[in-house]
């Protein structure tokens, strides 16, 4: 048995950014990873051949940006413990096949100017929408990265004043009742809504119009990025102040159980009976859907609420590439973007038929997006060479035969959508792909099965009702356990939503504040 002041339950990037919060606040901190390398959705590996470097999961951070985790670098991760962020000029393009492109630069100013060539009245449009955007980020932006605000309390703040209310409309409608009101040119609103759908939401779901509204706003301001050396750099720079800080991180460990004595979680078990117990406090990767089987002795009405949490619509069937040479967009590699979109349709109305195909289980090819990495890090790869990362959206109940089906037609859907990418990039032939992998919406569940629940890699869906307090549910929106003292969650499921958000700052707030530690003391000033 080992003692220590609090132990962590997984080594996703959540749980290693309260682990290293906790860790800086003096604690003794132990993180358990059941997997032989640590990261989660977070994580950058050699996954095919030697010397090419493929982010597993997470490929493109973009709400991160506005964490004070970073922007003060509260655990000095930029300044100290090796992280550095690429930002490209592009952070978002969408490509259409007859080579017509809508770009969104960093620059306000050349994005309307490249829109006033197909739409002068969107370009407008456009202008006053990102700075309305800029305008309420501050605002939202300072609630994503704390313990959320009740519900009851979140609606009542926002109904009074204006902006407020227009936002809590906003909230409520979909992605595509935002585009429709504000635009008139289906391309502008396909490549907002196209680019708002990779938080695994239908660009029609009620609930999903905050990112519609919010997503312009901060490509400009922020704009997107991905860490040099790749996703996994993240991690990597984690654990590195965690050990700095006097923490451990410790792979090939799977916990059995948190284990509770008179009502308070005190320890974890490892599922070969090894224990270690937690004098202040557990945190847990742990989704709602399996939080029975990993604390039964939570109540059974706060259980039978979590497993009524509604997963995301769909998921995406992934294909790792290597290549031999770099890859070469059709319409000229000017227009690589850090997220770039890949369309042959035209329309909001055909577009809106793609996706319906995912509500029935089947796939479309035409649902994709992706490029090569080295683009903008050629670190990824040998000299000259690429590393591809494409997306395909696919559901994870997959019709006919149901998800267990993915094993046997995964191979051949990545055959239909690597088709659909050679009609944008000109030498992604077989001659130049040295070395292929698929991951399914099976394959993520398999990868992470405590957190990647029917394929959901953005943890549970994004809509309204499963938002801020209530994330997943009321009762777990305060990122406590009812019932379970000492326990605390940490996830993509938890608030504020799926994506790399470095959200375990949250987590490690509220523990602070029970107790009675000064996070502002802690964590004022970046590490010295």
């Amino acid at each position: 048995m080992s003692r220590y002041d609090i132990v962590v339950m997984g080594a996703g990037h959540n749980g290693l950014v309260a682990a290293a919060y906790m860790a800086k606040a003096g604690k003794k901190v132990l993180v358990l990873e059941r997997k032989p390398h640590y990261g989660g959705g977070v994580s950058t590996r050699e996954l095919i051949r030697p010397g090419y470097w493929h982010d597993e999961h997470s490929n493109v951070h973009i709400m991160i940006q506005g964490n004070p985790m970073l922007r003060e670098d509260e655990l000095g991760l930029l300044s100290k413990f090796g992280l550095e962020y690429i930002y490209p000029e592009l952070p978002h393009a969408s490509v259409f096949a007859d080579g017509t492109v809508v770009r969104s630069w960093r620059d306000l100013d050349r994005t309307c100017q490249e829109i006033a060539a197909f739409s002068p009245k969107d370009a407008d449009a456009y202008r006053s929408f990102a700075q309305a955007s800029m305008a309420a980020l501050p605002m939202f932006m300072s609630g994503l990265y704390a313990p959320p605000f009740p519900m009851g309390a979140f609606v009542a703040m926002m109904d009074q004043s204006d902006e407020g209310r227009f936002l809590l409309d906003v909230m409520q409608r979909s992605a595509l009742d935002v585009v429709n009101h504000y635009f008139e040119s289906d391309l502008l609103r396909i490549h907002i809504v196209r680019m708002v759908t990779e938080n695994l939401q239908m660009p029609d779901e009620l609930g999903t119009g905050m990112g519609a509204f919010l997503m312009p706003g901060i490509i400009h301001a922020y704009g997107c990025s991905m860490p040099k050396g790749g996703s996994g750099q993240l991690s990597h720079a984690l654990v590195r102040a965690i050990e700095h800080f006097n923490g451990e991180v410790r792979c090939d460990a799977e916990v059995r159980r948190v284990l509770i004595s008179s009502g308070r979680a005190v320890g974890l078990e490892l599922v070969d009976g090894e224990t270690f117990m937690a004098a202040d406090g557990v945190i847990g990767a742990i989704h709602p859907h399996v939080l029975r089987k990993f604390v039964a002795e939570t109540p059974e009405p706060v259980l039978q609420r979590a497993e009524r949490v509604t997963q995301s619509t769909f998921s995406i069937n992934l294909t790792h590439l290597t290549l031999k040479e770099r890859l070469r967009l059709k319409v000229g590699n000017e227009t690589n973007a850090m997220m770039t979109e890949l369309m042959d349709f035209y329309t909001v109305r055909d577009m809106l038929l793609e996706y319906d195909k995912l509500r029935r289980g089947e796939v479309s090819e035409r649902l994709i997006a992706g490029g090569d990495n080295t683009i903008f890090d050629p670190s990824r790869a040998p000299e000259g060479a690429g590393v591809f990362y494409g997306v395909n959206f696919a559901p994870y109940d997959l019709h006919p035969g149901g998800p267990s089906s993915w094993d046997v037609q995964k191979e051949d859907i990545a055959d239909r959508a690597l088709a659909q990418y050679r009609k944008f990039y000109a030498n992604l032939t077989e001659d130049n792909i040295s070395g292929r992998l698929i991951r399914s919406p099976l394959d993520h569940e398999r990868d992470s099965p405590a957190s990647f629940i029917k394929g959901d890699i953005h943890g549970c869906a994004p809509f309204f009702y499963q938002s801020v307090g209530h994330r997943p549910t009321p009762d777990l929106g305060s990122l406590r356990v009812p019932g379970v003292e000492g326990l605390y969650l940490v996830g993509p499921f938890m608030h504020p939503g799926g994506g790399v958000f470095g959200a375990g700052r949250a987590t490690a707030i509220q523990m602070m504040d029970d107790m009675d530690i000064d996070y502002d003391k802690v964590c004022g000033r970046a590490v010295q």
